[in-house]
């Protein structure tokens, strides 16, 4: 079974992989070959080589901008080894791929020998934010219901797409749960990074070059026991409605992206 037949021939991703001591990050258009690799277009160019690895966020959310609590799109972190290059364009092979379709597996991809590289990494407890008082949400993404996060795994990052709520000062809010792999790479490393588009209101010819904002920062808990806690839940559920069934449940965890810097497609941010 083909990606294409869920996400289409042509889709936009977003790309990370680890150069040296840096993450690279772009946005990037997606060709979706029949064989499941990948043909990568960088409108920036990019500076991958073949044995590269790299992780893409796939996913058809180009023209929907209403979710539920499932958020029942097609979506995937694909987990890719870059077998070819030239100066706008890389071809990726996968490694490992899983497409899932609210909370189900369609589709699940892997290279044969594959195994999912050992974390030895110990898992901390995760700061509790310096905020105090909620900041003021940004009312531009309003629209914007969905990002990608991007966590720090080993050999190649990891991708996932959350609901989120932000600030003018470019604050993320985003809600998990423990056992989840993001949080679990967060408690490994806090660092990283969250992407945010408006694709749901572009063609895919438009949108290559659509207006979108990559933050780079830290993950921090806001304690569930605060005053300041409320205050960013009820902003998240007015933004967000469908994801107030997450917070009747004892163990929700509500993390806070604190913006390092905002980082251009296919610039380098700090691997940690």
């Amino acid at each position: 079974m083909n990606l294409a037949t869920f996400l289409g021939k042509q889709v936009l991703g977003i790309l990370a992989g680890y150069q040296q001591d840096n993450v690279v990050i772009h946005v990037c258009g997606v060709f979706i070959q029949s064989d499941n690799s990948l043909r990568v277009y960088f409108p920036k160019g990019h500076t991958f080589s073949a044995g590269d690895f790299v992780t893409l966020h796939l996913d058809n959310r180009s023209g929907v901008d209403e979710f539920d609590a499932e958020i029942s799109v097609y979506r995937a972190s694909y987990k890719g080894r870059v077998i070819s290059q030239e100066e706008d364009w890389v071809v990726v092979a996968p490694r490992e791929c899983q497409l899932i379709h609210g909370m189900s597996v369609v589709l699940e991809i892997r290279e044969e020998g594959y195994q999912f590289p050992a974390d030895n990494r110990p898992e901390l407890p995760v700061p509790f934010t310096t905020l105090r008082n909620m900041p003021e949400p940004e009312s531009k993404d309003a629209v914007n219901k969905v990002g990608v996060l991007i966590t720090m795994a080993n050999e190649q990052p990891h991708t996932t797409v959350l609901a989120f709520l932000s600030s003018v000062d470019d604050d993320i809010f985003l809600i998990t749960f423990p056992q989840m792999f993001k949080s679990r790479l967060l408690k490994r490393n806090p660092h990283c990074f969250f992407a945010m588009d408006e694709r749901a209101h572009y063609t895919f010819e438009r949108a290559i070059e659509w207006n979108y904002t990559i933050v780079e920062g830290e993950a921090s808990l806001v304690p569930s026991d605060s005053p300041l806690y409320e205050t960013i839940r009820e902003a998240f559920i007015r933004k967000n409605p469908w994801e107030m069934g997450f917070f009747l449940q004892s163990d929700v965890e509500m993390y806070h992206i604190k913006r390092r810097q905002l980082v251009c497609s296919g610039s380098r941010g700090t691997l940690r």
